[in-house]
């Protein structure tokens, strides 16, 4: 007789009263996901797109705050002319869908990073998106588009060294919380945890100044196998981890 293994109920490992306010998520693996398959990356991207539909609903349904997800950064132009398209068509896809349904779910969506060159459609149906989520309260999904931590602490010096040209601003009076306000993510508190599927043990250009302290969770699993399960652990590892932010504690 065969053996099954009985599925491990990853959800008992969580303390669910007890969450993060803030994860963060580096959507990586789409590419080395549909090779496996003998399958285009393009494919490999809208399964991708889907494994983010999941996710973003279940954490709305876990209750988390704050879900922020890497969908393009400043560097993916340098892909293939199709596969930027192709990322590009499922972007809108989404928002199409997403807006139609956000009556119904009430999610706050947001986008970090220059949205100037994408194209003028898609481009629109952001600020059509942002526009809408005014008005809901709940969990809000941050969707860095187009979107480098380098390129942010540029924009964000250029425009305090502006403040301060101009006498709106005094140099000698920066504080954290202040240059925190010149960012695209101002607002939002810091990512509590990120979490990088595929196996890749770098920080991609992502949130630099916002995941100083934030904990990391690295997993093998490419991004559109990242499931509810995977979720879990993650969660899960961190919160066995003591967060000392440069102190000590008396544990």
């Amino acid at each position: 007789m065969p053996f099954f293994k009985p599925r491990e109920n990853t959800a008992a490992l969580v303390d669910f009263t007890r969450l993060p306010r803030h994860v963060a998520i580096i959507m990586d693996g789409n590419g080395r996901w549909a090779k496996k398959r003998g399958l285009p990356r393009t494919a490999g991207h809208a399964a991708g797109a889907e494994n983010f539909r999941t996710i973003a609903t279940y954490c709305k349904e876990i209750g988390l705050e704050y879900l922020t997800v890497y969908a393009f950064s400043t560097e993916n132009w340098k892909r293939p002319a199709d596969e930027v398209a192709a990322i590009m068509g499922l972007l809108k896809k989404y928002l199409i869908e997403a807006i139609e349904k956000m009556e119904r779910d009430r999610v706050k969506m947001c986008f970090f990073g220059d949205l100037s060159p994408l194209p003028e459609d898609l481009r629109l149906l952001c600020e059509q998106t942002r526009e809408i989520s005014r008005h809901y309260d709940g969990v809000q999904v941050n969707i860095c588009l187009n979107y480098g931590g380098r390129d942010e602490l540029i924009r964000a010096a250029k425009a305090f060294a502006m403040d301060c040209a101009s006498g709106r601003a005094d140099p000698n009076h920066l504080s954290e919380g202040q240059f925190s306000g010149y960012l695209f993510s101002r607002g939002v508190p810091d990512p509590d945890l990120v979490i990088r599927p595929s196996g890749e043990l770098r920080i991609s250009n992502f949130l630099l100044w916002q995941s100083a302290y934030s904990e990391f969770y690295y997993t093998d699993v490419l991004w559109p196998d990242f499931s509810k399960d995977e979720l879990h652990r993650a969660l899960a590892a961190y919160q066995h981890r003591q967060r000392r932010f440069g102190g000590v504690t008396n544990a």
